[in-house]
């Protein structure tokens, strides 16, 4: 029988690392996710699993751990909030490059610069858009609750392993601090070398038999015709992505004529704001991405024929409204309603300001 705990969302990721058999942790403390590595170092799973947990010199130290993890083929993650992951940003696009995989954990605080610790959605370009150099994607994951935090760990290296890629869980300070109910899942038994290379195949640095050439990892190459060569393989890549990883949440979308679409804890509020529109008799529904890369552009496209009208719901100043529009490519009105800098609306607010935009 499953374990069932009252813990925090930053709390849920680090035991989620340790039942799903990370090798290793790198990260640094910053604001509001340090219980991450709190919760790591009072688990103390290096006597346990093996696992190493470390607090690095710095975030950019800590992404250049990974990548020498993960060329070893280990399952190695970190964890930060917005100016940490803006230090990465160099590393991630140099994991891409190699087809690396890792596990990257953003709790979002207000920006820009070094902001405030309330919670907010300002790195969505960051994650999605890619804040580093080069023409790399990363699939994105947006939790909505805690029991969310700690499942997407699971997925988030499985899925980083399918494809050799990074993968990052994009959350916010209210969903890393907030408490709720997480149901543990059952312990993964960490793999030893030889089922790394059985399972994963043989591109990882675990050793070299004489039956084959060494491995060489890297993201440079000097000749442009192969630069271009590697861009068009990880291009593909990603459309593979499009095409199998596409996840989102459907909310009373069956009937409705307007569309509210919202990602984490935005979405959470969204639904008290579904229950007063439907109370005044307007048939609202809530589409809530679940992968912001993939983005579902074709679940919001499928229901244009029924609506009139889309709004994008965000703690930003409008960022994911984008990809909403270009979805839309103008078949139907598309509005925005977002506050910023750490200020969490409430779904009455969202109700007025749809109202307002819509002249109902």
């Amino acid at each position: 029988m499953a374990e069932k705990l009252l813990k925090k969302g930053n709390e849920a990721i680090a035991l989620a690392a340790i039942r799903y058999g990370a090798d290793g942790y790198f990260g640094y403390p910053i604001t509001p996710q340090s219980e991450v590595m709190e919760t790591l170092m009072e688990e103390m799973p290096w006597e346990t699993t093996g696992m190493v947990v470390l607090q690095a010199e710095s975030e950019t130290s800590s992404i250049n751990m990974l990548y020498g993890g993960a060329c070893c083929g280990k399952k190695v993650m970190t964890s930060s909030s917005s100016p940490g992951i803006s230090l990465m940003c160099e590393g991630i696009s140099y994991m891409a490059g190699a087809e690396l995989p890792c596990l990257v954990v953003d709790v979002i605080r207000g920006g820009p610069g070094l902001g405030t610790i309330q919670p907010a959605q300002g790195d969505y370009f960051q994650a999605v858009k890619g804040g580093g150099h080069g023409d790399y994607k990363i699939i994105v994951l947006a939790p909505a609750s805690v029991q969310e935090m700690y499942d997407f760990v699971g997925l988030g290296f499985d899925l980083a392993f399918k494809y050799r890629n990074p993968v990052m869980i994009l959350s916010d300070g209210a969903i890393g601090q907030m408490m709720e109910k997480v149901e543990l899942r059952d312990p993964v038994r960490r793999l030893t070398d030889k089922e790394i290379t059985e399972k994963y195949g043989h591109w990882a640095t675990v050793g070299k038999p004489a039956s084959r050439k060494g491995n060489i990892i890297s993201s440079l190459s000097l000749a442009a015709s192969e630069m271009e060569a590697i861009n068009l393989r990880l291009q593909a890549k990603y459309q593979k992505m499009r095409e199998n990883e596409v996840r989102f949440e459907k909310t009373m979308c069956d009937n409705a004529e307007y569309l509210l679409v919202a990602f984490g804890s935005s979405a959470r509020i969204c639904e008290g704001t579904l229950e007063i529109a439907r109370s005044k008799g307007i048939r609202m529904g809530l589409l809530r991405p679940i992968t912001l890369f993939p983005y579902p552009e074709t679940a919001i496209r499928e229901m244009l024929p029924q609506l009139k009208g889309i709004m994008s719901v965000e703690l930003n100043a409008g960022q994911m409204v984008e990809d909403v529009r270009l979805a839309v490519n103008g078949a139907v009105p598309v509005e925005f309603y977002g506050r910023m800098g750490g200020s969490i609306f409430s779904p009455e607010e969202v109700f007025e300001a749809f109202a307002k935009k819509f002249n109902l």
